[in-house]
């Protein structure tokens, strides 16, 4: 009998060694893992760099609190800085903290108590992020949440500037939903994001939770869209596995988060430090990212060209490694057959498979995935007689 709260619907696996893309349960039963721990694992279980800096961190310093200059937190800071539109970095441990710092943050620079987000987005499950969600399953349960979150559409400008006023304080954004289903935001909805935000004075703010650190290709999936962000907020892959957040914000946001305002007692530590910084230095070398782009496009087409007869199969979308089959019908089986044969896949809404492969993964265990995911759907075709 568990004495854990049943929160998650956990299947029956118990993992117990990762190495890679490929993950071992206690009967010995070897899984391509094409889950990452959520997008979470993006060079994979047990990189050797990140287990070499962590390892150094362990001997030398754990935790003293942020009332100590940290030159793991400068030099992590500094690379994100670099590396992104934004000029000041705050440390947290999840992305659900991430977004909290960014709602703080926005209402106390502008002024203002209102936010927009969109229909069928994830921001987390602490009560503000859960407010930032637009998805009635999870809120459900919880009495009110924050008001001051009002939600439209994904790319449906006409919409977005019909929920805005001139109490909004910002746009709360992901450019691409996961959770949500694997959906792009479009070029012209991003320019129509950057307008309107500029001329009504609403700050933008993109979660980066799932999309950033390499996952599409990029840095930042903002990249993709032209997009300046005023916060940006990062966690999953910043850390390979470690907890980590953080929240990136542009110098003029600097004066509203001074002293007291926010903190957190485990935020940028010196062994999520150290795990970031060896996950940075790695994933966003340019010959890196190269690699993440031509092994997406890859997949997706060999994806395509397989399914391309299978009538059960709506359509294929993804960038970089962050890959959607939207399908006819449920996909909970299709999931559940594709883990029997040994990969490992998630559902992204009740008619879309979400594939999130380590971004070290080779073309071969692409292959290999094509394979088993064409035969479950083929099988599928069989089993409800299509």
């Amino acid at each position: 009998m568990s004495a854990l709260f049943p929160t998650y619907a956990k299947w029956d696996v118990k993992a117990t060694k990762g190495q890679g893309a490929l993950l071992t349960d206690d009967q010995g039963k070897e899984y391509l893992d094409f889950i990452a721990g959520i997008a979470v694992c993006n060079l994979g279980h047990c990189h050797p760099k990140v287990n070499e800096a962590l390892k150094n961190q362990v001997d030398r310093l754990w935790h003293v609190s942020n009332l100590f200059q940290l030159e793991g937190q400068e030099q992590v800071a500094k690379q994100l800085v670099e590396h992104s539109v934004g000029d000041y970095v705050f440390f947290c441990n999840s992305g659900a903290e991430a977004n909290e710092a960014a709602i703080k943050l926005a209402r106390k620079a502008t002024g203002k108590h209102k936010m927009v987000s969109l229909t069928n987005s994830f921001h987390g499950r602490t009560l503000g992020s859960m407010s930032a969600t637009g998805q009635d399953k999870v809120h459900q349960g919880f009495g009110p949440l924050l008001s001051e979150f009002t939600y439209a559409p994904l790319n449906d400008v006409e919409k977005l500037q019909a929920v805005i006023t001139e109490e909004t304080a910002a746009v709360f954004i992901e450019v691409i939903q996961g959770e949500g289903g694997v959906r792009l935001m479009s070029q012209d909805y991003a320019d129509s994001l950057s307008l309107i935000c500029k001329e009504k004075n609403v700050l933008l703010v993109i979660d980066e939770i799932q999309t950033g650190i390499g996952r599409t290709g990029k840095r930042f999936a903002y990249e993709h869209y032209n997009l300046s962000p005023d916060i940006i907020t990062l966690a999953k892959g910043l850390g390979n596995g470690f907890p980590v957040g953080a929240m990136i914000g542009k110098a003029h946001l600097k004066s509203y988060f001074e002293a007291g305002s926010h903190g957190s007692t485990f935020g940028g530590n010196p062994l999520a430090m150290a795990a970031a910084g060896a996950v940075i230095n790695e994933v966003f070398e340019d010959d890196f990212l190269l690699s993440v782009v031509n092994k997406g496009e890859t997949f997706i087409q060999q994806l395509q060209t397989s399914l391309k007869d299978n009538t059960l199969v709506k359509e294929i979308r993804g960038l970089g490694l962050m890959i959607g089959i939207e399908c006819h019908s449920e996909v909970a089986p299709f999931i559940t057959a594709c883990r029997e044969k040994g990969l490992l896949i998630l559902p992204a809404g009740p008619k879309v498979i979400r594939i999130l492969p380590p971004l070290i993964v080779t073309n071969d265990q692409l292959r290999q995935a094509t394979e088993i995911i064409t035969e479950v759907m083929s099988e599928q075709l069989v089993t409800n007689g299509l």
